[in-house]
């Protein structure tokens, strides 16, 4: 006879078993609830030999991966989750301990509204393997996704026996960045590829071109209002559009970016925007813009179209899909020429490059009293806010197909009207019918009648927007991360039609968070204890500087010892083997500086993500723009500077030989705009520069790093199977004990 704790631990494996693997997002998946597969035995993915070279050509991408591109990219990430050698290879049947990659073309898999999709895909897992039959190529690479989960999840690395067919609900799921406003380095924006694509999301909507938002764009100020244009071309025709090339996406970039995310199953979608906030092209060509308001175009005006079609025609080329984005937002000039603007760019995009496009919900789409033309129906709209269209009546009934970017999900970085993260409880129960979960069919969080089904076949999916309106000075890179992560994995579940509760993502998603691969988003760094590097620099003999700590982070240096410590110059350096550290750490660095070489633009400490420095003040140098204390330290004497990372806050210390303070927790702070009011102060966080002690003169003592963060240590590594959500548990329990067991 069971006892109660066997018991129990049977019904939590038998609701495992015949409902869904755990994992984000959730996995229809029947097992026979005893047998599992150890998936660390794996050594080797083997790729079907007939369909190596297949590639889904139904998608979005025009550089969609072979099946056998995404089958070594699986066995990278299991090398990187196992900390083993995984290899792939091409064969024609799975082997023992083995993955084994194949196509089933003759399975249909449906999606939400009934349509059938490439993207969906079975996964049989035996005693001695698993094999994943995808639709496509696409659809294994979706399984390769979940049986990584379950590497991290399951027990002991285990996927229990048993078979499961899964399928997306919505063909478009994902994220849009505004980087027009503000400038990612193109490693950020595939990393987030990387972690968007863990959780199956397959588009990333990139916004390359806008402008800050003030009261008003007129001849006295546009031409000083922060506008950019972000890729850049050296082609006479674009000539003078973009004037910041350090802050920009070359062919090269752009090509690297839509290959690496595509690599991952996500398409970049791009986004030149007109003839709204279009400030970066009337100050380009000012004859052009619309009176009264600059950051618009006039498109009565004659050159108003071939200009766009020009900046088009250089840059489709660029672009990888089959459909673009032309914005089409907020356009307070006459409706007709919208209407005209928007179909003429249509057909062009069409003629040009066989492209379609998507704009953001504006005007009413159909003809009526006060506009007589008609949005060409084979343009998606993208609806954003009911202060502009209600998207079932004016687009969906009209037949337009449409997706959802309702603004319940918005982020504006640090300040306004809207979150600063994505709301996951309107996740988890934003259905007005009933509380239950959100999903893309729904835009109306008060009345059920105002959304359509979900199984109506117009509605493409969703994209949840991250927006720049204060300008580039507002954040570092890492924030916008930071702003997503929680909400990405609960929105993607809901994107793909899952039936994760919140309980069970709040354990599951706690769980996969540092073991994601192909991603460094948080700037971890293994540790077996809080301290990551500690270097005694007195009486350093040599090039090599050893780490105390234990983690045997040993540094190099080409400077010179001495009894009380290192000495530096302009001429030499201290490096570490880490670049940065993310969040919740301490940076400690005792000093004694002769002189400063450069009174307003000394570095102390270089790293890849920020640099602390003397500008006479003390500085961290991060994402573009110099964040200042009003504090500075004293020369010619031993001080101990300390830079902590607290959360999103950032603060410095420092102290006197003696251990007096000089200064004491003054935070790092950005001073912002804020739609023409009175500029706000808020809290940066600013990751540790840790790679390089160089460019100034004087003498160092010791360089520290420790950290209370979550997550840096390897004991995090492999999690074990998420329990399930407490009511269960009592429940579970409770029918035990009622049998008397």
């Amino acid at each position: 006879m069971w006892s109660s704790f066997n018991l129990l631990s049977g019904l939590l494996l038998l609701d495992v078993a015949l409902a869904h693997l755990p994992g984000i997002p959730t996995v229809p998946f029947k097992g026979d609830g005893k047998k599992t597969f150890k998936l660390d035995a794996v050594q080797t993915v083997i790729i079907d030999s007939k369909y190596t070279k297949t590639t889904d050509k139904s998608g979005l991408t025009l550089i969609p991966p072979t099946l056998h591109e995404f089958g070594a990219t699986f066995a990278q990430d299991l090398q990187e989750v196992f900390n083993k050698t995984v290899t792939a290879k091409d064969g024609d049947k799975r082997e023992s301990n083995t993955i084994f990659l194949t196509i089933d073309s003759d399975h249909e898999f449906l999606d939400a509204a009934g349509r059938s999709t490439t993207e969906g895909y079975t996964i049989v897992a035996e005693e001695d393997g698993v094999t994943i039959r995808g639709a496509s190529s696409l659809g294994a690479w979706w399984g390769t996704r979940t049986l990584l989960q379950q590497a991290i999840l399951g027990d002991k690395s285990a996927v229990p026996v048993g078979q499961g067919d899964d399928a997306p609900g919505w063909s478009t799921r994902g994220m849009m960045l505004d980087c027009g406003r503000h400038f990612y380095p193109k490693q950020f924006l595939i990393d987030m590829c990387s972690y968007i694509s863990f959780f199956k999301q397959n588009t990333f909507h990139i916004h390359l071109s806008d402008n800050t938002i003030v009261p008003t764009y007129t001849p006295d100020n546009y031409n000083e209002t922060y506008a950019r244009f972000r890729l850049w071309s050296d082609s006479s025709e674009v000539s003078g559009l973009n004037k910041h090339a350090n802050e920009s996406y070359t062919k090269d970039d752009f090509e690297d970016i839509q290959t690496k995310c595509a690599q991952r199953g996500v398409t970049i979608i791009p986004e030149i925007e007109a003839p709204g906030h279009c400030l970066p092209i009337v100050q380009w060509r000012p004859q052009i813009g619309y009176q009264g308001d600059l950051s618009l175009l006039n498109i009565s005006h004659p050159d108003t179209i071939p200009t766009m079609k020009t900046i088009w025609k250089e840059f489709l080329p660029w672009f990888h899909t089959s459909v673009v984005s032309i914005g089409a937002d907020e356009y307070k000039g006459p409706e007709e020429d919208y209407k005209r603007f928007v179909n003429e760019m249509s057909a062009f995009m069409n003629e040009e490059a066989s492209k379609s496009i998507r704009i953001w919900g504006t005007f009413p789409a159909v003809k009526h009293a006060g506009s007589p033309t008609t949005i060409d129906s084979n343009i998606t709209i993208q609806h954003w806010a009911y202060l502009f269209d209600n998207p079932y009546e004016d687009y969906i009934k009209n037949n337009y197909s449409v997706i959802n970017s309702d603004e319940m999900y918005y982020i504006v970085m640090k300040d306004g009207p809207y979150g600063r993260k994505i709301n996951t409880d309107i996740t988890f129960t934003g259905n007005p019918d009933g509380h239950g979960p959100w999903y893309p069919n729904i835009f109306n969080l008060s009345n059920p009648n105002s959304n359509p089904s979900k199984n109506n076949k117009l509605i493409q999916g969703a994209i949840s927007p991250l927006w720049n309106d204060h300008g580039a000075n507002t954040s570092v890179y890492s924030e916008a991360y930071y702003a997503w992560r929680d909400g990405i994995p609960a929105l993607a579940d809901k994107h793909w039609g899952g039936n994760l509760t919140q309980d069970q993502y709040s354990n599951w998603f706690s769980k996969l968070l540092a073991k994601i691969p192909a991603q460094t988003l948080e700037r971890r760094i293994p540790s077996n204890q809080n301290t990551i590097f500690s270097y005694d620099l007195r009486k350093v003999k040599g090039d090599s500087v050893a780490d105390k700590s234990g983690n045997k982070y040993d540094a190099k240096t080409t400077c010179k010892g001495a009894d009380d410590g290192i000495a530096m110059s302009t001429d030499c350096d201290i490096t570490t083997p880490w670049s940065s550290k993310g969040r919740n750490y301490k940076l400690s660095l005792t000093l004694n500086m002769d002189k400063l070489t450069d009174e307003t633009n000394t570095t102390l400490v270089a790293g890849s993500d920020s640099t602390l420095m003397l500008t006479p003040n003390v500085t961290l140098f991060a994402s573009g723009i110099y964040y200042r204390l009003n504090k500075t330290i004293p020369l010619q004497s031993w001080v101990r500077l300390e830079i902590n990372g607290d959360g999103p806050k950032t603060f410095a210390s420092a102290f006197n030989e003696k251990g007096d303070i000089i200064f004491s927790k003054e935070e790092f702070l950005t001073e912002m705009s804020y739609y023409g009011q009175p500029l706000r102060w808020h809290e940066m966080a600013i990751e540790a520069p840790i790679h390089q002690i160089t460019g100034w003169q004087g003498k160092v003592r010791d360089f520290t790093l420790t950290t209370d963060g979550m997550g840096d240590k390897p004991g995090d590594s492999f999690a074990t199977r998420g329990l399930p959500s407490a009511p269960i548990l009592i429940a579970a329990l409770a029918v035990a004990l009622c049998l008397g067991l």
